[in-house]
């Protein structure tokens, strides 16, 4: 007599069709594994990451530009997940203040269970659906934000709970996952295919991978297309210790040319803002000036530059010599010759 198979529950059959949840064939005997065979089975299967968000540049693209519109409008990227997810959303919201100088309220991230299962797993957190409606009604999501929601398996119930809040109330949203058949209709949608992990269903490693590299895209890309960058030179840097006050002066130094001494003169004389340092010194304007030049432009280093002077703004400098750069005067030595 056959006996027939036990009934398995709804969610162990969707977990075993999950692509995050397969057996990696090329890993089985990594527990017979000596240290260094382990490190390059891990090392092979990394190779795959960035291949496998590659394929997904058109989507990140239009990430990007979404969250682009959504700041230039006053919106914010909130950021949502739960374990390893959240925790990838709040350190990518905690490096742009510093990185970009924006307020911290412009990029934020949600866990579940909240600041404590930043350092500590709380269990059951993930499946409270209720759960991440109340953080966003907390935070005051609008329609103005863009809400990414973060969950490799596709199915965290905590994170499609925060999809459908947003999407009533009208915002834009972004599904970030590492499984291929999604039924969330997102704004925009970024599948990460990684494959089945080395340790079966620890997503903390390729698939979070994956979703590291392209949080540094949507990030990096939208502050880029708001003006937060001078070519690859960051320019809105918050001066917050020693390392970044000298940093600024380098990239002041990189910009334009010039000595430290140059540098410090017009750090000084703008008030330690970099941008109109910059503006200053590549146009020749005042700080007045440099600042208005940099309002038109919408913050961009290279528009202000370019615009013509305005004369109801323009003062003569009171105390800088106006160095040319090494680059100037090697064209003035040429054309004398």
């Amino acid at each position: 007599m056959q006996m027939k198979s036990p009934k398995t529950s709804k969610l162990y059959r969707e977990l075993s069709q999950l692509l995050t949840e397969q057996v990696n064939p090329n890993t089985r005997h990594i527990d017979e594994c000596s240290p260094f065979e382990i490190a390059r089975l891990i090392n092979e299967e990394d190779k795959k990451v960035a291949f496998a968000v590659e394929q997904e540049l058109s989507q990140i693209a239009k990430a990007i530009e979404l969250v682009a519109k959504a700041f230039k409008a006053g919106g914010r990227l909130i950021y949502i997940g739960a374990g390893t997810s959240g925790r990838l959303g709040i350190l990518d919201a905690s490096e742009c203040p510093p990185t970009f100088g924006v307020k911290p309220w412009q990029v934020q991230g949600i866990i579940a269970g909240g600041k404590k299962a930043v350092f500590k797993s709380v269990e059951g957190a993930e499946d409270d659906a209720s759960a991440a409606s109340r953080a966003l009604k907390k935070i005051e999501l609008n329609k103005c934000d863009v809400l990414c929601g973060i969950s490799a398996s596709k199915r965290t119930p905590f994170v499609i709970g925060a999809l459908k809040y947003a999407r009533r109330i009208g915002a834009k949203t972004i599904f970030l996952t590492s499984n291929p058949t999604v039924n969330e209709n997102a704004t925009v949608v970024i599948r990460t295919l990684v494959g089945p992990e080395v340790i079966m269903g620890s997503t903390r490693m390729k698939a979070g991978t994956s979703h590291k590299l392209v949080l540094n895209m949507i990030s990096t890309g939208a502050m880029i297309l708001c003006g937060k960058t001078y070519g690859n030179l960051m320019i809105d840097l918050q001066q917050t210790n020693q390392k970044l006050i000298e940093r600024t002066k380098r990239i002041f130094i990189l910009a334009t040319g010039d000595d430290y001494k140059t540098a410090e003169t017009f750090l000084k004389k703008s008030g330690g803002n970099l941008k109109t340092a910059i503006v200053m010194r590549l146009a020749g304007v005042s700080k007045k000036e440099a600042e208005s030049r940099l309002k038109k432009a919408d913050g961009f280093v290279k528009r202000a530059i370019a615009l013509e002077k305005d004369e109801s703004t323009e003062r003569p400098f009171l105390n800088i010599v106006v160095v040319p750069t090494a680059r100037e005067a090697m064209d003035a030595s040429l054309r004398s010759k």
